[in-house]
């Protein structure tokens, strides 16, 4: 596994695995609702993204590269506990499609690629 990125977590959760897809607004949001979220690791950017409202309980986790973990995205993830990493940075970002992993079970959370 090869260490990718790192991330405020939004409470204390076990390792995840999941497939990342980065979500930018309301239509990403809608075609994944027609293709499904089994699985889906979402990757947003702004942290009052309340686009993912309709799929939000649905997600595998949620990383957010913005924000904090008062702001609505981390309160929700709390509230729904829904695997999450907030001000995530990340060596580089996986295509969409690429299985990782979310890591909740240290100080700070990390995101592994999957080999």
């Amino acid at each position: 596994m090869e260490k990718i990125g790192t991330g405020q977590k939004t409470y204390d959760y076990e390792i995840v695995k999941g497939i990342w897809t980065r979500l930018e607004g309301p239509e990403d949001v809608l075609e994944l609702m027609d293709k499904g979220t089994d699985g889906v690791i979402a990757v947003i950017r702004d942290a009052g993204a309340t686009f993912l409202s309709p799929v939000f309980d649905e997600l595998s986790g949620v990383i957010c590269t913005g924000g904090t973990i008062r702001s609505h995205i981390g309160i929700v993830s709390r509230e729904f506990q829904i695997p999450g990493l907030i001000a995530a940075e990340f060596s580089h970002e996986p295509e969409n499609g690429t299985e990782v992993i979310l890591d909740g079970t240290e100080t700070t959370g990390s995101i592994y690629l999957i080999d």
